[in-house]
């Protein structure tokens, strides 16, 4: 990789004691692993907005059907402060590959924030938090999500693979759009979208081969498209449909028995018997026996670095 990718991150997740406590949620797999690829840009909205290391803790409180975020007792009230810290930082998040927050967080967390009723009896986790809100919303096509569903090894290789796929996104809005690099970028990324969901796969090609869209809507609609296609998580049945359509460029070269091993390999991945990256070792293998310039450039088979070893657990 040439450069590093530019992430956005809860400074807690990156073991910054800012927390009320001054604690952190340290994410391993960023700071250890991620890491090496990527040059993190992390920030803590409630320290950015002026509250203090330690410092009382605030909650999402609901009263009369509006959500504010203040100190328990309703004092101390950020609401604003945090909405309008979230919108002047979204707008420089531009450059970004994407973002990690932090769980739960009555600032940073993306979903299952906790709501207080105003009286005090209970909650419910159904609050978003204030700045990764407008972080989301002024970005749309941004790949975010928490510290603690990155333990999760699917959701983990799916965020990664999103990223990834932004930045190389990022680059060819850089060097200049044309319907050509437009095709082209699809052309590498036809299977990866496939193993993500097969509809979009069928639905980009589409929209791609249509004239009477000016090409600045077109490639709006086409990164729109692609990356709310790969939120959808890789199954092993949507893997293993990929990987048929790659073992269909084989037929005229392998023989029996090698067609019958690449056949086992995956039927025994579909089965849960051993992982994606069994299948797809013996695909660059024959690869190298059977070259095939397509193929070489699909994204599907190095979506992320190996070093990450993100197809090792599934």
């Amino acid at each position: 990789m040439d450069k590093k990718l530019k992430i956005g991150i809860s400074a807690c997740v990156m073991g910054e004691p800012v927390r009320y406590d001054r604690g952190h949620k340290k994410s391993n797999f960023c700071v250890d692993q991620l890491s090496d690829f990527a040059d993190f840009k992390p920030v803590c909205p409630e320290m950015a907005i002026g509250l203090p290391v330690p410092r009382p803790t605030i909650r999402q409180i609901m009263r009369d059907n509006i959500i504010t975020v203040s100190r328990p007792d309703g004092s101390g009230d950020v609401t604003d402060k945090l909405t309008e810290f979230g919108q002047k930082a979204a707008q420089h998040y531009g450059d970004l590959a994407g973002f990690v927050f932090c769980a739960k967080s009555p600032s940073c967390g993306m979903e299952r924030v906790k709501v207080y009723h105003h009286h005090g009896k209970g909650s419910e986790s159904t609050g978003v938090g204030v700045f990764a809100q407008q972080v989301m919303e002024l970005n749309p096509l941004l790949p975010c999500e928490e510290n603690g569903r990155l333990n999760d090894p699917v959701i983990r290789e799916n965020f990664i693979t999103r990223i990834f796929t932004y930045q190389k996104w990022l680059d060819l809005k850089a060097s200049g759009i044309t319907k050509h690099k437009l095709i082209t970028f699809h052309s590498v990324h036809k299977y990866l979208v496939m193993s993500h969901h097969v509809e979009s796969y069928r639905e980009l090609g589409r929209l791609l081969g249509r004239a009477d869209i000016e090409l600045d809507e077109l490639a709006n609609r086409y990164i729109a498209g692609l990356m709310e296609a790969l939120k959808n998580k890789a199954s092993r049945r949507s893997h293993t449909n990929t990987l048929q359509h790659l073992q269909g460029y084989f037929k005229r070269d392998l023989d029996e028995a090698k067609r019958k091993e690449l056949t086992d390999e995956i039927a025994a991945y579909h089965q849960g018997l051993q992982p994606l990256l069994v299948p797809l070792t013996l695909i660059k293998h024959y690869l190298i026996e059977y070259p095939n310039a397509y193929l070489q450039e699909q994204v599907y088979l190095n979506p992320h670095p190996k070093e990450l070893r993100l197809r090792y657990g599934y």
